[in-house]
């Protein structure tokens, strides 16, 4: 698997992207270098994501602090022991409570390993994940491209990407997940460079907006 490690990795893939297509030239210039946006995989790393779906920032770390901080140590075999009282305790939705629990049981009865998805490739991690319930594309693809830092991930159903692509390449409207990932076909190998400069062209955009209002 290749992976994304260090900003040099980022230089290359950028580099790649505009010799592939101008139309990521403006795009690099308007952004610089984004953010590596790494972090701890394994069990904590999707428990991370599946807490933070569908919140802010903000709210996600509050949600994950106190998640954290009634079940310690945070391991599978600890969801799996506590009780319902700890998990409402933890300020999850019963949905996230019934993702983890099912990825706890999975992880204990061996029927998932997160070390199968270190030389798989986007599409083999995708699938084995999307297999869990609870666990859909988009918290596949994020733990793909931050978590195991595969150079090939993308997340071609994030609203934000969506809506950088479309400014970025003069589309009528925002496209579709499956238009998007089409579309991002012609950026691989690098399609986790372009995801993460789609991010940061989304935040530049919003933070101009939010100066212009």
């Amino acid at each position: 698997m290749a992976r994304i490690t260090c900003n040099a990795d980022l230089e290359e893939g950028m580099a790649a992207l505009a010799a592939l297509d101008p139309a990521w030239r403006p795009v690099v210039a308007r952004t610089g270098l984004p953010p590596l946006r790494l972090r701890e995989g394994g069990f904590p790393g999707l428990a991370a994501i599946v807490v933070a779906q569908q919140l802010s920032v903000a709210s996600a770390s509050a949600v994950w602090n106190r998640f954290a901080g009634v079940l310690t140590p945070l391991t599978p075999q600890r969801i799996l022991t506590a009780s319902d009282e700890e998990m409402r305790l933890t300020g999850l939705s019963r949905p996230k409570q019934r993702t983890l629990r099912a990825l706890a049981a999975a992880l204990v009865e061996g029927r998932f390993a997160f070390e199968a998805l270190e030389h798989a490739s986007p599409e083999e991690v995708h699938a084995r994940m999307t297999a869990l319930p609870g666990i859909g594309p988009w918290s596949a693809d994020i733990y793909l491209m931050f978590c195991l830092g595969h150079r090939d991930g993308f997340a071609a159903g994030d609203l934000a990407i969506q809506e950088a692509a479309r400014h970025a390449f003069g589309l009528s409207a925002r496209p579709k997940p499956a238009a998007l990932q089409a579309m991002a076909e012609a950026w691989r190998p690098w399609r986790g460079v372009a995801a993460r400069l789609l991010w940061a062209d989304y935040a530049l955009t919003k933070r101009r907006e939010g100066i212009g209002g």
